[in-house]
């Protein structure tokens, strides 16, 4: 196996790339009850601190550090969408080279991308798990959002049928925009490997969805190669 994407980052030194490691917010340990509405199982899951970007990963970024943006762009402060699993993944690595710290990733050729490894004692910038990703989403909050979804998200009744830039709508108690509505996010878990083989969890709602797809508990999931307009991805970093 061989790190993904290695050599690829341009711009090393940029402030751009440097301010991502600087705003990530600290979120604190704590324990989560997952439920699959499906199946209506549940379980618990302890989560240890990490970090958390405060919003999905822009346009402006992605093209910073992949020399491209991919098709269809928006505004550079837009949420980058139409980005499969395995290409946030090298961007992770991408990222971690350019900021010199260590990638969490390797991966081989598996068009399933079961071949992919998280190197959990690495430094470097990954996805969240699912656990993380909705722990950090609800902030405390035992509801089925952390506020009036007008408020918090851009989602289909409002969203005028696009993507909005990040962080224009109010953030939950620990700071996060976005988690609900506007993008979906990709995390780092297979959704249920028994039923759905290499399908990966994806989280919040996007912009062209309704209010029952945008809730902290909801789940989806697609093939890691899948691509869509209103879906993107966040990054985390182990502490």
């Amino acid at each position: 196996m061989t790190h993904a994407g290695c050599g690829s980052a341009r711009q090393p030194g940029s402030p751009l790339l440097h301010a991502v490691v600087d705003d990530l917010v600290d979120i604190p340990a704590g324990e989560i009850v997952l439920r699959d509405e499906g199946t209506r199982a549940s379980w618990t899951v302890e989560v240890d601190t990490f970090r958390l970007a405060p919003h999905p990963v822009t346009r402006e970024l992605y093209l910073a550090v992949q020399g491209g943006p991919p098709p269809d762009s928006m505004g550079p402060r837009t949420p980058v969408t139409d980005v499969s699993w395995q290409d946030a993944v090298r961007f992770c690595n991408l990222l971690s080279e350019a900021t010199g710290l260590t990638p969490c990733y390797s991966m081989g050729d598996d068009p399933d991308a079961l071949d992919v490894v998280w190197n959990r004692d690495a430094d470097g910038f990954r996805l969240p798990s699912e656990a993380e990703w909705e722990y950090a989403c609800r902030a405390g909050s035992a509801d089925v959002r952390y506020g009036a979804l007008d408020d918090i998200a851009w989602y289909r009744a409002n969203s005028g049928s696009s993507v909005h830039e990040v962080a224009t709508k109010a953030p939950n108690a620990w700071g996060l925009f976005d988690t609900i509505g506007n993008v979906w996010e990709w995390c780092w878990d297979v959704f249920d490997p028994g039923v759905y083989g290499p399908y990966r969890v994806f989280r919040g709602g996007g912009w062209q969805d309704h209010p029952r797809a945008c809730r902290a508990s909801c789940r989806r999931k697609s093939h890691p190669t899948f691509r869509i307009d209103d879906l993107g991805f966040r990054l985390a970093r182990s502490r």
